[in-house]
């Protein structure tokens, strides 16, 4: 039997520097391309750790303006560690992903929240906002987050990846470029972007070996931008995919090409602000296997996974209901709109937040970074889909519940705002 204390001897199969731009780091990219080599590859069965950098790549410092967010260069991102390639697994089959566990760097036990410029990578409330850059650097100490900049609130903490997939086939990258691309003309003048298109400059692949010109300009011509979620995984954002989760992916290409990326310590249900988890690099542990023919064993259109057994227990909850009619603007009526009832349920929590002291900007990044919940409460309603958001209680040093007297207001200060004082 080893002893209590024996090393962890799992190998690290990508090791990197969270202080260092990932540009200059190999074993990274920030496209989506069957091309792009495998960086490492592992046995089915195999435990090995990921070293993963934040999802900008080291642009956003722990400082007191927001002016990195301001302007940050969202051509450089996500930035994923990999692809890993699993021995045995095919076209067809399904890869079975354990995450073991999801850490902080032990040299960089703090993360970030922000809000973006509406010019520059928006957000739910972008347009409703006028977005100005805001952040929130979080402490970690243990499984507990607190900040200096959203004073009041110390919570746990379910650490977890917003960023996994498998690598695409040739056809499937042509499928996502070619429907994102008839939305974007479809809406040419939208601010923020409805979707974002290839773009070379920017693309960065960090190859094992040297990696010929006419590949990497074809990667950086094709390659799929890592901001949404597709048939493969990608950016779901999903909070529970935490430790103890057990993923299942469909596999396009030889070996699967397992990446992963954007690290979160906590995040509520939504991510409202687009940088809406606590960010942070990372060390995440996993396990594979394959399942053999798995795409259609289980209908796999897109990954289905088992939620990690790990959750804070906040149980008793102020949940704010939401439905699809516009009242905190024009009070336009929308037919079973489930996302114009999240923003309103959001919209009410941020409203009673204010009137407790935080600001519009802390509150909006709380809830982005908080563990939140929220559930569809109906969409047969006609014509009102109702969404819900619950705010744990727990995570407060203070009382925040409704009274008859109404609501102690008190001063919270402000987040990390531009140096220049605009929000």
């Amino acid at each position: 039997m080893a002893p209590l204390n024996a090393p962890d001897t799992h190998r690290t199969v990508v090791s990197v520097d969270p202080f260092v731009p990932a540009d200059q780091q190999k074993g990274l990219h920030n496209r989506w391309h069957p091309d792009i080599p495998p960086f490492a590859t592992v046995a089915p069965g195999e435990v090995f750790k990921v070293e993963c950098v934040d999802w900008t790549g080291a642009q956003i410092g722990n400082n007191d303006n927001s002016d990195d967010i301001k302007n940050v260069d969202l051509t450089k991102i996500h930035n994923l560690s990999g692809p890993i390639a699993v021995t045995g697994a095919e076209p067809g089959d399904c890869l079975v992903v354990d995450i073991l566990d999801v850490q902080p760097f032990d040299q960089m036990r703090w993360g970030y929240t922000g809000i973006f410029e509406l010019e520059n990578g928006g957000g739910l409330f972008a347009r409703e906002f006028n977005s100005r850059a805001c952040k929130a650097i979080w402490d970690f100490e243990g499984i507990y987050a607190s900040s200096r900049h959203i004073p009041g609130v110390r919570f746990a903490g379910i650490s977890h990846p917003g960023l996994i997939g498998t690598a695409p086939s040739p056809e499937l990258l042509a499928t996502w470029n070619k429907r994102e691309g008839e939305l974007i003309a479809a809406h040419a003048e939208s601010v923020p972007p409805v979707a974002f298109p290839p773009e070379p400059k920017g693309a960065y692949i960090g190859a094992k070996d040297s990696l010929g010109g006419d590949v990497l300009e074809k990667i950086a011509k094709e390659g799929a931008r890592t901001v949404p979620g597709r048939e493969h995984g990608g950016n779901c954002d999903i909070k529970n995919l935490s430790k103890g989760s057990r993923c299942y992916f469909p596999v396009f290409v030889e070996g699967a090409n397992l990446s992963v990326g954007d690290l979160h310590f906590s995040q509520g249900d939504g991510e409202l602000s687009f940088c809406g988890a606590i960010e942070m690099a990372g060390i995440i542990t996993f396990k594979t296997s394959i399942i053999k023919g798995g795409i259609e064993k289980f209908a796999l259109k897109q990954p289905i996974f088992l939620p990690s057994p790990i959750d804070p227990l906040y149980s008793a909850k102020l949940v704010f209901e939401g439905i699809s009619v516009d009242l905190h603007g024009d009070g336009k009526q929308y037919n079973m709109d489930a996302t114009v009832a999240y923003k309103q349920a959001a919209l009410n929590a941020i409203a009673y937040l204010m009137k407790i002291g935080y600001t519009r900007e802390q509150a909006y990044l709380l809830l982005s970074a908080a563990p939140v919940e929220s559930h569809v409460g109906a969409v047969v309603d006609s014509p009102n889909a109702c969404v819900t958001l619950a705010l744990p209680l727990g995570i407060f040093e203070h009382d925040i519940l409704p009274k008859p007297e109404g609501l102690e207001k008190k001063d919270f200060g402000q987040c990390a705002i531009r140096s220049d004082g605009v929000l």
